[in-house]
């Protein structure tokens, strides 16, 4: 029994042409969220003493969001190797917009808390 799928590089389908765009825009969000994240954290760090109660509590928070998109990551790269192994292969484009959406979600929740 030879299973063999070919999977294309690029799109075919208008659909799948859309999901790329939004993997896209995806992208763009997140790094653009998480570096105004990166400067709002930064520039509490330089304004505040690390010892106050509320930088504690920011630093606390900054290691706790940003380890449980990486479990998310973590078993979505699993279900994802273990779909190849079965034959199940998925285009990049779903299979990156599924590992990037744990940090986007993060990321713009932070970027708009931050904001506040």
């Amino acid at each position: 029994m030879n299973r063999t799928s070919t999977l294309t590089f690029m799109p075919t389908t208008p659909v799948a042409m859309f999901d790329v765009w939004k993997v896209g825009v995806m992208a763009f969000e997140l790094w653009s969220t998480s570096l105004s994240t990166i400067t709002m954290r930064n520039h509490l760090w330089q304004t505040q003493p690390f010892f106050s109660p509320k930088m504690m509590q920011e630093n606390q928070r900054m290691v706790t969001e940003n380890s449980r998109p990486a479990w998310k990551l973590a078993s979505s790269c699993k279900k994802a190797l273990f779909n190849s192994m079965n034959g199940q292969l998925a285009p990049w484009w779903v299979t990156s917009k599924h590992t990037m959406k744990p940090y986007h979600q993060r990321s713009s929740a932070n970027s708009r808390r931050l904001a506040k």
